[in-house]
């Protein structure tokens, strides 16, 4: 499991998947936003398999 994420994608992730949290829990967007674990989760491992499907990388 190469990592295929680089700085800046890594921190859009974390921050938009803190976001949505924060939003869930107060209620703002529902449910939904408890899919920005994903989010965080991949910017933590630093991995995203979607992008390796794709053959994307953003890591220079």
């Amino acid at each position: 499991m190469n990592s295929n994420l680089g700085q800046a994608d890594r921190l859009l992730r974390l921050i938009a998947g803190i976001a949505l949290i924060a939003l869930s829990l107060t209620g703002v967007i529902g449910v939904w936003g408890w899919i920005g674990i994903i989010f965080v989760a991949t910017a933590l491992i630093n991995f995203c398999p979607i992008y390796r499907l794709l053959g994307i990388s953003t890591k220079k």
